[in-house]
């Protein structure tokens, strides 16, 4: 579904993917984890061409990726991507939020796209507050409306940028349930998040990452009892003890 090939990308002098390569098939569910600048954001917003790359070759459902506008489009339409910030419009209700990209992109009838937007809505378990503006909604509310508005493309491929990261803690859990009953439906899935016990709970693979190289590959069984790089033991020691 997704291919890397020698994939590097540069700020300035400042390499930030380092010869990557990198696979996931369909259906599979890859957490990626890492420090701080070790490249994880960069890989998965390369995947729907949010960043450009300068060396190596990103296959996207055999759709390359590169200069062409027809085919970034193309791979746009199969790939959802939920941030760290909700990024919803503010003068918009969350049901219009949800229902702009289909009657624009997928050319839908308002009628067809409100029904599509109140079953995402059902799915994220927040369809009564379809009629109220994102500042009436708590942080975790927000993200199951963002969570909600990429379903409503209905994509192949759904990418997730550390999407509790900006919210409370005792919001965290309503999100991760919401993603982990996502998972259950056999979408592609690749999760940059800290969050541990998700990653055991949802990863088919864990993949880590550090100085913008990907150091370790392997399930999760494996990769949580006996990682094989000292930087990966590391950064677990610190991240499961903290």
């Amino acid at each position: 579904m997704i291919r890397f090939t020698g994939v590097s990308k540069f700020y300035g002098d400042f390499q930030v993917l380092k010869s990557v390569d990198f696979e996931a098939m369909s259906g599979e569910r890859i957490v990626v984890c890492g420090p701080s600048g070790s490249g994880k954001s960069t890989l998965i917003r390369c995947i729907n061409g949010l960043e450009s790359y300068e060396q190596g070759e990103i296959t996207v459902d055999g759709q390359r990726l590169g200069k062409d506008a027809a085919a970034l489009r193309k791979v746009r339409n199969q790939v959802g991507m939920v941030f760290q910030q909700f990024n919803l419009f503010p003068h918009l209700t969350v049901l219009e939020n949800l229902t702009l990209g289909p009657i624009r992109a997928r050319k839908m009838s308002s009628g067809e796209a409100r029904d599509l937007a109140m079953r995402y809505l059902e799915r994220v378990r927040i369809p009564e507050q379809a009629d109220k503006y994102p500042r009436q909604l708590s942080g975790g509310q927000q993200q199951r409306v963002a969570i909600a508005r990429s379903l409503c493309m209905e994509p192949r491929i759904m990418l997730f940028d550390e999407p509790t990261s900006a919210l409370d803690p005792e919001m965290i859990t309503e999100v991760l349930d919401v993603m982990v009953e996502l998972a259950g439906t056999g979408m592609t899935m690749i999760v940059v998040t800290h969050e541990m016990g998700f990653a055991r709970k949802v990863a088919d693979r864990m993949v880590f990452m550090d100085h913008g190289e990907i150091v370790e590959t392997a399930a999760p069984g494996e990769f949580f009892t006996a990682p094989k790089s000292q930087r990966c033991r590391d950064f677990l020691d610190k991240i499961l003890n903290h």
